[in-house]
């Protein structure tokens, strides 16, 4: 066989072997990240909506930052007119649809910050997810009064 004939063959196959081993990060496109930076040491919340374009559900199971000590995932609610949060271990993005972390609901704390974040500037956020694939976000520092 041929150079010019063999070429695309092997292309293709290259091609069809990068499909089969496509993780969970590659499926899920972030949108709308942000932080609501608080005064003084108190932690920070992150908020970003996650769409899944592939067949199969994705598994957030954590974060990180280099601009912070630690990242949890919490979820907040409300019992008996009581507001409560508790840490998560994860959180489900459906196949073709969408999980948002937002105010009230699903949310990172952002905790112990290596220096002090300031409204305006842009934070770097690693999702982490189950299959231990990870997705460098961008989160755009807001101020405590921001919704």
């Amino acid at each position: 066989m041929t150079l010019s004939r063999s070429l695309p063959l092997l292309l293709a196959g290259l091609l069809c072997v990068g499909a089969a081993h496509a993780t969970q990060a590659d499926h899920v496109r972030a949108s709308d990240a942000w932080i609501r930076v608080l005064p003084g040491g108190l932690p920070a919340g992150g908020y970003v909506i996650l769409a899944n374009e592939g067949d199969q559900p994705a598994v957030l199971d954590g974060a990180s930052s280099a601009a912070y000590g630690s990242v949890m995932l919490h979820l907040s609610s409300t019992d008996t007119g009581m507001g409560r949060m508790r840490m998560v271990d994860h959180l489900d993005v459906p196949a073709h649809g969408r999980a948002a972390l937002a105010p009230g609901g699903y949310h990172f704390m952002l905790m112990h910050a290596r220096k002090p974040v300031q409204p305006g500037q842009t934070v770097q956020v690693v999702l982490h997810f189950a299959d231990g694939s990870t997705l460098a976000t961008e989160f755009l520092a807001k101020p405590a009064n921001a919704l």
